[in-house]
């Protein structure tokens, strides 16, 4: 009977969770939770503050952030990249502090000619420090539709998401020496560029500026983070129910998802860092020695 009780405690603080998710997630409006930093006039924001749209044309991109900073949670956007000939074309979506030890948790979509996959390319900085790429295509096409993207980072770990489903894991490894993401906080960002220098075939295949412009969209943002003000470092890492990215649930992936994660790298990851000696001079990331989640 106690543990059938404490299991009932336990689903009642899971659905509280999931209620109080909901609650954070409903919130959204662009134009009192973010701001145009670059290219105004290539941002469209209609239905009431719920929709957005980014345009790259051959005289500007557009780049947004967010009007609070954040430290730990989640933010979410859905996203329908620029369809067609996109080659050349960077759609980003990341999270970053700022100053030249800064923080940084990125989503990066490489635009490709028309039937060729992007590529989802993923990377992360800890003061100041990156060179943590990983690369993956994507298993449905990303024009077609909305995709949820989702950068979860806690205490303990940042995951990159899909539709749910993790892609990758950056664990707290500071018992090791290896700096995390935890002091700093950070805004959220997204932008539309010019990489064509880089980003198709390595800068091979550059822009065709007759299928201008080039246009993300956006829907369905949620914020579900721990607003930063000066000083709320401990307030926003303080294991209590209010900070519900701090529960256990959130602390390591489940074993589902352990195995989501690992049918994503061995099916659709074209290139991780950590297998990259060469690039590294025969060595890697003291990271990639530590278990993987």
């Amino acid at each position: 009977m106690a543990n059938f009780r404490a299991l009932l405690l336990v689903v009642a603080g899971l659905v509280l969770l999931v209620a109080k998710e909901r609650t954070m997630a409903a919130d959204f409006n662009f134009y009192r939770d973010m701001s145009c930093y670059w290219g105004p006039q290539n941002l469209a924001v209609w239905n009431n503050g719920q929709n957005f749209a980014l345009s790259l044309n051959n005289i500007s991109g557009c780049g947004i952030q967010s009007s609070n900073q954040f430290l730990f949670g989640s933010i979410e956007m859905q996203i329908k990249l620029v369809p067609g000939n996109s080659a050349g074309t960077v759609t980003t979506y990341y999270m970053s502090s700022t100053g030249d030890k800064h923080d940084e948790i990125d989503f990066e979509f490489l635009g490709n000619v028309s039937g060729q996959p992007y590529i989802i390319h993923t990377n992360i900085y800890t003061q100041g420090l990156g060179n943590r790429e990983v690369q993956f295509y994507p298993w449905f096409d990303p024009t077609a539709a909305f995709h949820n993207y989702t950068i979860h980072w806690n205490p303990s770990q940042v995951v990159w998401f899909i539709d749910g489903i993790p892609i990758r894991v950056f664990r707290n490894y500071q018992q090791n020496g290896i700096a995390f993401p935890n002091q700093q906080a950070m805004r959220a960002y997204s932008s539309i560029w010019n990489g064509d220098g880089w980003a198709t075939r390595g800068g091979l295949v550059k822009i065709d500026w007759k299928n201008a412009p080039f246009t993300a969209r956006y829907q369905q943002v949620n914020l579900r983070a721990c607003p930063y003000w000066q000083g709320s470092t401990a307030q926003c890492s303080a294991s209590t129910p209010a900070n519900w990215w701090t529960s256990p649930a959130y602390s390591k992936l489940s074993y589902a998802q352990q195995g989501q994660l690992m049918w994503v790298r061995s099916t659709y990851m074209i290139y991780d860092y950590c297998q990259d000696k060469k690039r590294f001079n025969g060595k890697t990331a003291p990271e990639c020695s530590l278990p993987l989640y």
